[in-house]
């Protein structure tokens, strides 16, 4: 139960990611891509498992016209965020407060090399997009990330 548990949290924090990537804002609503999965496609974009490393990579460099070298560099990082990811999924010593902690801090890291390794207008557009990915967790989890509290949902 705890395995899937923290599968299901990991690949929502992907998913979150990769999300504003799948949906950019300048095209429209029922616009896909042709590097989408037929089961994407069928499943609205979205993934049943955390994002290929190689598929982020294309993204970003779509949405920040990342040079070749900086699309080298990210997906180094990426690749690197992914096998620490995977080892924590295999480590059964780890709490389930501990491992998400573990995974927080992972992803902030990435996130971090990621930012540094950009100009000042594709950190804009990067800050733009974190920005818009934690309200999401923030509507779909009920609470800041990170906070460990629960706000009541959204009223509709």
């Amino acid at each position: 139960m705890l395995k899937q548990f923290m599968l299901v949290l990991v690949a929502s924090g992907l998913v979150a990611t990769a999300a504003p990537f799948a949906s950019a804002q300048n095209s429209p609503p029922s616009t896909q891509t042709n590097d989408q999965s037929p089961s994407a496609q069928e499943d609205g974009g979205r993934h049943h498992g955390p994002p290929d490393p190689a598929e982020r990579t294309r993204e970003l460099t779509k949405h920040l016209k990342l040079t070749s070298d900086q699309q080298t560099k990210v997906r180094e990082a990426l690749d690197s965020e992914h096998s620490q990811m995977e080892s924590l999924h295999q480590d059964t010593s780890l709490s389930q407060q501990d491992r998400r902690s573990k995974m927080m801090e992972i992803r902030k890291n990435t996130d971090d090399q990621i930012r540094g390794l950009l100009d000042s207008n594709q950190q804009q557009k990067w800050d733009k997009m974190q920005a818009n990915r934690e309200q999401r967790m923030q509507n779909h989890h009920g609470g800041s990330p990170g906070s460990g509290q629960q706000n009541p949902p959204p009223q509709q």
